[in-house]
């Protein structure tokens, strides 16, 4: 299953070329990444039959779309377009949610096809007029946090984490023989 989405991914990133580049073009593109990504992570979790996998997903999904939600309601910053609830980006949270859970579940090979597509949905939403570009940052790091406190590699034999600090970082890599 997974062999099959990448090159769907592929066509999806070359159709999004710079002459398709309208705004509506966009705003259809992240509509349908943002509703399309945690899509193609159930079915490839469902493929695996990794029951763990789909809870750690839900947990994933549940965690960025509450804490979206509770900052765009508290925050309610103006969007470009002139609309509400601008900060931060509920559909680039979703796709790196789903990308992150993907990348940290799966590994780097499942994983960094969603995390670029995720990244275009959030460009995709700059370029609509949607939000703001920090929006979308603040967005991308509430689904990749999420992804990261709640997702467990499927192999654990192998773990490679990171942390950081004002005074510099830190990452490590730990295998079990």
């Amino acid at each position: 299953m997974k062999i099959i989405l990448i090159p769907a991914i592929g066509v999806a990133l070359s159709v999004a070329s710079p002459a398709a580049a309208g705004q509506q073009f966009w705003k259809t593109f992240a509509d349908v990444g943002a509703v399309a990504l945690p899509a193609a992570a159930t079915v490839i979790t469902l493929s695996e039959h990794d029951k763990n996998g789909l809870y750690q997903l839900t947990e994933t999904g549940f965690i960025a779309v509450t804490g979206t939600m509770a900052l765009k309601y508290g925050v309610n910053s103006e969007r470009p377009n002139g609309g509400d609830h601008s900060f931060p980006s509920g559909h680039t949270a979703v796709a790196f949610a789903s990308a992150g859970y993907l990348h940290a579940r799966y590994g780097w090979k499942t994983g960094l096809p969603f995390e670029i597509l995720a990244a275009t949905i959030g460009f995709a939403r700059v370029q609509s007029k949607d939000h703001h570009w920090y929006d979308v940052v603040a967005g991308a790091a509430i689904g990749e946090g999420s992804a990261f406190l709640f997702t467990r590699r499927l192999n654990e034999n192998v773990r490679v984490s990171a942390a950081g600090d004002t005074s510099g970082g830190l990452i490590s890599l730990s295998a079990r023989f």
